[in-house]
């Protein structure tokens, strides 16, 4: 790129923060920084045309874990492990309610259900005998009790007959989320560059040198909020995994209102204007889904559509509208990764497909650090 003196001058020169990506972490970085550095001159580079990866991309379910999500966590993890976790999921909605307000992101408390396949008992077996012991973890949280089973009374097929219900989940509009966060990044003087890859970069005393697809520029700190693209920047432990998603067509009188979890969390499916909006299946195929290539694969959209047509809506006729995929940040361990990675680099990556809950709270960590 052939730059003019104006624009080195104006967007290149004399930045305090780079901040690679521009979804939900990156901007609540961003957010933090200004606020603890009024006066700092702070870029954002994003290699979409909008933030790539998950953030305009996900279900937007504002939740924290299913009975049975928490139930497998705990046979890697601690109790004090789970539980941190939980907090920061729920501290980081928290931030990002405070942050923008429930009625800009259209936040609405319809609860959260998971649903238990009619072939699947042992699952289902598993979650009512660690019900109670999974209420009382978290009751000092909600001082109440999370998880409770409930009837199926949303006509739903070859599933069991009552389902698990926490009053406590929620779901927001994740496009009118996005367009909020880059208004108020914006409006606080912070530039944000799109169409622009950052390929590698070098540190020396006082500075990083970033090499992008489009020019180099040196900046006094860098930090890396590039989530399920994180190891092209060498984070090895961040693992890609796509996620598949499609939305029906508008359907009259739908009767299904809050978000849902189906086979462990790998289908998930909710309402949105009138549709309804399913994704998952990465379980089908993982090794084709660790990847940072935003596609549809047959297997899996074949699957989702057979959801719809035996479970979801089994007496709707319904047209699919959309389908499009996102790119989480993935590991062994559930806990992000915010690190300072050397004098003037640090990152906050590796979400785990939490993106909306966990994201503002790692994103203000993450400026913290610098």
């Amino acid at each position: 790129m052939n730059l003019s003196y104006w624009e080195t001058k104006t967007w290149l020169t004399n930045i305090d923060f780079t901040i690679v990506g521009s979804g939900i972490v990156g901007l609540n970085c961003a957010l933090q920084l200004k606020q603890r550095f009024p006066k700092s001159k702070i870029l954002i580079l994003e290699k979409g045309i909008l933030p790539q990866g998950a953030s305009t991309k996900n279900a937007g379910f504002a939740c924290f874990g299913s009975l049975s999500e928490i139930i497998d966590d705990l046979q890697s993890h601690s109790k004090e492990e789970v539980l941190e976790l939980i907090k920061k999921r729920i501290n980081g909605l928290q931030i990002l309610r405070e942050n923008l307000g429930d009625k800009t992101i259209d936040y609405q408390n319809l609860g959260g259900y998971e649903l238990f396949l009619e072939l699947d008992k042992t699952l289902y077996d598993t979650c009512k005998s660690e019900q109670s012991a999974i209420n009382k973890l978290l009751f000092p949280i909600y001082n109440a009790n999370v998880f409770l089973f409930k009837d199926n009374d949303f006509g739903f097929k070859n599933i069991k007959s009552d389902y698990c219900f926490n009053p406590f989940e929620g779901q927001i509009d994740t496009g009118k989320m996005m367009s909020a966060l880059l208004k108020k990044v914006q409006s606080l003087g912070i530039k944000i560059l799109n169409n622009i890859t950052v390929e590698s970069y070098a540190e020396d005393v006082n500075a990083v040198t970033i090499k992008t697809n489009q020019f180099e520029l040196k900046s006094k700190n860098l930090c890396i909020a590039t989530n399920g693209f994180a190891r092209h920047l060498n984070l090895e432990k961040v693992q890609p995994a796509r996620a598949q998603v499609l939305i029906t067509k508008p359907i009259d009188n739908l009767h299904i209102k809050g978000t849902f979890h189906l086979d462990q969390g790998y289908y998930y499916f909710r309402n949105i204007d009138n549709r309804v909006l399913l994704g998952g299946g990465r379980h089908l195929d993982f090794k084709t889904e660790e990847t940072t290539v935003f596609a549809q694969t047959e297997i899996i959209q074949n699957k989702l559509e057979d959801l719809l047509k035996t479970t979801i809506l089994p007496t709707t006729n319904f047209e699919i509208d959309y389908r499009w995929s996102g790119i989480m940040g993935v590991g062994k361990q559930k806990n992000p990764i915010v690190q300072q990675l050397s004098n003037h680099v640090f990152c906050g990556v590796r979400l785990g497909g939490m993106g909306i809950a966990i994201g503002s709270l790692v994103g203000k960590e993450l400026a913290d650090l610098a």
